[in-house]
């Protein structure tokens, strides 16, 4: 019988130190099987892109291998939707899972930490804000201005932000180069934004599983019925809920149709067929009575529901939605490598091919690769290990 372990996710360690201090610059050359060390750097004040003043605001980050004396080999790893700054190794020896591109960085692999010197890092309005190890400012964060939840009063975010606030981490981290900016699906627009907002700072950016230029209306239709069980909820008060009573039951369908959205029929069919939840408990017989993968998506999703919130989820996605580079693709002069899952059902592959049509008539240089898997969106986290051949030849050119 299938159960939620058939959904794939990236699960980590919700215990553990997070460090105040700066890294040293020669952090360990993290394996799967390292320990990584989460820390925080806080910046006293920020001002979005659209006039909302904040602060103080704590950033996330880890580390992995050295930095060079000329502190110019740094990459920048930027997450996905779900995710957080935990892009390689574990912070405990027993976690069940590496972080979600373990096979592309490390010793000796495509992110070669024998070489680079490698910065994952929480997003600003993080959707994981109660982990405990997810460093960032949020809508459940106090406003230290009224010692409360910010809840509904959090502004509009858009991608800009988080970039703008990395920036200030690579100041406080004395990095004033990239060797890369890299990341998969909201990363991948993280990584253009950033070649865009800080042209002298990026000279490659790589993304994978991400779309173009500017987030297409169907994808903005999409992200509105992912926020949609989230506003139905009768416990979302228009976002004024209280910390101790969140609208769980609209979060975790959210979070549910995130899931389904990031995978395939091809998926579901192999790992579930039309299996029953329970033998026991046909589903012809009554409405509760669910199917396997009913289940399996619905105990995944209350399981992230618990470290997650429904104000950082609405804000993200409309960050995504608001993603729109149109009128500054011309500044990008890093070269890009854009890579795709064929089945990709969420960021569908003509997004990409029309994106990488743009970059090209900006006088972008572009090379793409593609992988023929059929799991849908998430292939590019779960197999990501398949683009090391040329995400390798990429980053040594």
């Amino acid at each position: 019988m299938s159960s939620t372990r058939d959904v794939p996710t990236i699960l980590t360690s919700t215990s553990g130190k997070v460090l105040q201090e700066a890294p040293t610059g020669r952090e360990p050359r993290y394996t799967a099987t390292s320990q990584v060390q989460k820390r925080a750097f806080t910046l006293d004040q920020y001002t979005t892109a659209s006039g909302a003043h904040l602060g103080p605001v704590p950033i996330g980050y880890e580390c992995y291998g050295h930095l060079n004396e000329a502190r110019d080999n740094a990459i920048l790893v930027l997450h996905y939707f779900t995710g957080t700054s935990h892009a390689a190794g574990r912070y405990h020896p027993d976690d069940v899972e590496a972080g979600y591109w373990d096979a592309l960085i490390g010793p000796g692999r495509a992110i070669d930490t024998d070489r680079f010197f490698v910065i994952g890092v929480d997003s600003l309005c993080n959707l994981n804000a109660r982990h405990p190890l997810v460093v960032s400012l949020t809508p459940a964060s106090l406003d230290p201005r009224t010692q409360r939840p910010y809840g509904a009063d959090f502004p509009v975010i858009r991608i800009t932000d988080m970039v703008r606030v990395q920036r200030e981490l690579l100041r406080h981290l004395g990095i004033e180069r990239l060797h890369a900016v890299v990341g998969p699906s909201m990363g991948s627009m993280q990584a253009l934004e950033w070649a865009a907002e800080f042209p002298d700072l990026v000279p490659r950016v790589f993304g994978a599983i991400g779309g173009g230029i500017a987030t297409e209306a169907y994808l903005i239709a999409w992200l509105r019925q992912w926020c949609a069980p989230i506003l139905l909820d009768p416990k979302f008060k228009d976002g004024h809920y209280p910390p101790e009573d969140p609208p769980f039951d609209g979060l975790s369908a959210a979070l549910e149709l995130v899931t389904l959205t990031a995978l395939s029929p091809e998926w579901a069919g192999r790992i579930f067929a039309r299996q029953p939840a329970d033998r026991k408990l046909p589903p012809e017989q009554k409405l509760e009575n669910l199917f396997s993968i009913e289940r399996a998506l619905a105990g995944t999703a209350r399981a992230r529901a618990e470290l997650t919130d429904a104000n950082a989820f609405l804000r993200l996605a409309k960050a995504v939605q608001l993603y729109d580079l149109r009128d500054r693709v011309q500044r990008i002069r890093a070269k890009v490598l854009w890579a795709t899952v064929a089945s990709d059902l969420l960021i569908l592959p003509e997004y990409s091919t029309r994106g990488v049509q743009d970059l090209r008539n900006a006088g972008v240089n572009v090379e793409t690769v593609s992988l023929p898997t059929e799991g849908g969106h998430l292939d590019g986290l779960h197999f990501a290990g398949k683009f090391s051949d040329s995400l390798r030849g990429f980053l040594n050119s």
